[in-house]
C-alpha cells in the first residue's frame, strides 16, 4: 500500500504539538493563557507611551466548574478593525517581527490560546477594539480554520464609537484547572505588577480582588525598530533584504551600510576587502555560493561594533527598586544596570537587584524572580541561568546565613532571548549572558553586605548601650560618694558623655 503526503498549516501543528507552546495540560494552559493575554496588553500600552491600566478576570463556568472564562481588557492602542481576524485567527501573524525587544516574539501565543479554548470547549474567541485614532470600534466572534490556518468569523460588528475609548476586550472560554493554577496566576500578576510599577493591574477572581495601583508614572523609554546586526545574519535573512531591497543597482557596500547595525562606509569596505569581495558588486548578481560565503565572512569578521541598545528598553535601577518595594516590602532594596553587551548579533541589557527582610519569609536558599523582556518566568526555574548562578555562590561571603529572608531578581532584555523553549520560561546559560548576570548579581549582593555589616555595628552600639545604662546607676552613686557631688549631676554628666559617644558612633555606621 503506498503513502499518502500532505503538509501541515502551522494552525494544526500546534494544534497536534500543544505542549510544546506551554499547553500541557488544564493547569499550565489557564496560567500560559493569562499569560500572553496581559502581556500583549502591556506590549500595546508602555511601548506606545501610554501608562498601563489592564482588568483581567477570571470566571468559572456555572455548571461545567472545569470551564473557565477568562477576560482581559486594555487601553493600549488598538487593532485596526480589519486586521483583528488575522491578529487573533493566523498562527505566525502579527506586529512584532522587527528587531526591538518586545514580550511576545513568535506571534503564537495569543492564538494558541484560541486554539486550546475551540480544543476543549469549542467556543469562540470574542474581540472588542479600536485604535486610537479611529471612529469605529471592531467587535469579532471568531475560530481558527485549522487545516488552512486562516480566521473564521462567526460574527462581527462595526459600530461608530461614541466615546474616546481605544484598547482591546478579549474573552474566551477553556477547559482550565483553577484550584491547581490558581496561586501560579496570582503570583504572575504579582510579578508582573514588580517589574511593571507604572502599570496599574486589577485581578479579579472567584477567591476575590486585588488592585495593584501605579507606583511610579516614570515609563521606560520605549525601543526602537533596529536593524540586524552583520554576527546574527544567515544566507535567508540575506535572501529576504536582497529581495526587499528592490533596488537592481544597489551595491554589496551600499546594501551592508543601509540594512546593517553599526556599519558605515570606512568598516564596510574594510571587510569586503577582507573577505575577497568587490565594493562595487550589484548585490543581485550574487549566486547562491556569494551569499554563504558573505554570510560566513560576516559572522567571523573581527572588527564589527557591538549592536546599539536603541532596541531595547530596561526598566533601570530606580524604576525596578520601587517595583521591588511595592511588592516584597523589604527593609532593605538596591538595584543595578549592566552595560550594554551582546551575544551572537543579539545586543542585550541585564538588570539585578536584591532584597532583604521586610515582609519576605526566611527560607533555605534565595528567593529568586526571573524576568525576560519584562516578562515573569515561573516555570522551569531549575534549568534557568539565573539559578544557576544564584546557586553557585556563596551566599556567606555577603553575611547571608541561611534560612534568611533574602530575594534576588534578575532581568533580561534583548531582541532575542535565548530560550529553552517555545514556552519561554528558561533562559539558557549563553556564556555572555551568565558573565553579564553573575557580575550584576554579586554587584548587588556586596551592597547588602555592606548594609548588613552597619547593621552589625548598629546592633553592637546598641549592645554598649544597653550595658553601660545598666551600671550607670551604681557608677554615678559611687563616683557622687568619693567627689562628695551631687548624684544627679554625675548622673547627667555620664548622660552627656554617652550621647556624644553614641552620636559618634552612629555617623560612623551611617557613613
Amino acid at each position: 500500500m503506498s503513502e499518502k503526503y500532505r503538509g501541515l498549516s502551522p494552525a494544526e501543528f500546534f494544534h497536534r504539538n500543544k505542549e510544546i507552546a506551554g499547553f500541557s495540560n488544564p493547569s499550565r494552559a489557564l496560567y500560559q493563557t493569562v499569560r500572553e493575554l496581559v502581556e500583549n496588553s502591556l506590549d500595546a500600552t508602555e511601548t506606545h507611551g501610554i501608562l498601563p491600566y489592564i482588568d483581567v478576570e477570571v470566571r468559572l463556568h456555572e455548571d461545567r466548574p472545569e470551564w473557565v472564562t477568562l477576560r482581559v481588557a486594555d487601553n493600549g492602542i488598538g487593532i485596526p478593525a480589519h486586521e483583528i481576524p488575522n491578529v487573533f485567527g493566523r498562527v505566525f501573524y502579527g506586529s512584532k517581527y522587527v528587531v526591538r525587544q518586545t514580550r511576545g516574539v513568535f506571534g503564537l501565543g495569543v492564538k494558541m490560546a484560541v486554539l486550546y479554548a475551540q480544543m476543549t470547549t469549542g467556543k469562540p474567541i470574542y474581540v472588542k477594539s479600536s485604535t486610537r485614532d479611529s471612529d469605529v470600534v471592531g467587535e469579532y466572534l471568531l475560530y481558527i480554520d485549522i487545516s488552512r490556518n486562516i480566521p473564521h468569523v462567526q460574527k462581527m460588528r462595526i459600530k461608530k464609537k461614541n466615546k474616546n475609548w481605544h484598547g482591546t476586550i478579549v474573552r474566551l472560554t477553556l477547559e482550565g484547572a483553577w484550584l491547581q493554577s490558581k496561586k501560579r496566576i496570582e503570583d504572575y500578576i504579582r510579578r508582573t505588577a514588580l517589574i511593571s510599577p507604572y502599570a496599574t493591574i486589577r485581578y479579579r477572581s472567584p477567591d476575590g480582588e486585588l488592585l495593584f495601583e501605579r507606583v511610579s508614572k516614570e515609563l521606560p523609554e520605549p525601543p526602537q525598530i533596529g536593524k540586524y546586526h552583520p554576527k546574527g545574519v544567515d544566507i535567508e535573512i540575506l535572501k529576504d533584504l536582497i529581495r526587499r531591497s528592490n533596488n537592481n543597482d544597489m551595491t554589496l557596500a551600499g546594501f551592508l551600510e543601509k540594512y546593517f547595525e553599526g556599519v558605515g562606509e570606512k568598516i564596510a569596505q574594510e571587510f569586503l576587502t577582507w573577505a575577497g569581495f568587490q565594493p562595487d558588486t550589484k548585490v543581485k548578481e550574487l549566486k547562491l555560493a556569494d551569499l554563504e560565503k558573505l554570510a560566513t565572512a560576516m559572522k567571523n569578521f573581527p572588527k564589527w561594533r557591538r549592536p546599539r541598545p536603541l532596541t531595547l528598553s530596561p526598566l533601570g535601577p530606580e524604576l525596578l527598586k520601587k517595583g521591588v518595594k511595592s511588592i516584597l516590602k523589604p527593609e532593605f532594596a538596591t538595584a543595578v544596570i549592566r552595560p550594554p553587551s551582546s551575544y551572537g548579533g543579539h545586543a542585550f541589557i541585564v538588570e539585578a537587584a536584591i532584597a532583604y527582610g521586610g515582609e519576605i519569609p526566611p527560607q533555605d536558599n534565595v528567593l529568586l524572580l526571573r524576568f525576560a523582556n519584562k516578562m515573569p518566568l515561573l516555570y522551569d526555574e531549575g534549568v534557568d541561568v539565573s539559578r544557576k548562578i544564584v546557586d553557585s555562590i556563596d551566599w556567606s561571603i555577603y553575611k547571608i546565613k541561611f534560612p534568611a529572608p533574602v530575594a534576588v531578581v534578575t532581568h533580561v532584555c534583548s531582541t532575542k532571548i535565548p530560550f529553552k523553549g517555545v514556552g519561554k520560561e528558561a533562559i539558557a546559560d549563553v556564556p555572555e549572558l551568565e558573565h553579564e548576570l553573575e557580575i550584576a548579581i554579586r554587584d548587588v549582593a556586596r551592597r547588602l553586605r555592606i548594609y548588613l555589616s552597619k547593621l552589625e555595628k548598629m546592633y553592637e552600639v546598641k549592645r554598649k548601650e544597653v550595658t553601660i545604662r545598666k551600671y550607670m546607676g551604681e557608677v554615678s552613686s559611687s563616683l557622687a560618694y568619693v567627689l562628695n557631688m551631687d548624684p544627679n549631676s554625675i548622673s547627667s554628666l555620664l548622660e552627656e558623655l554617652l550621647k556624644k559617644e553614641l552620636e559618634k558612633k552612629e555617623v560612623t555606621v551611617n557613613a
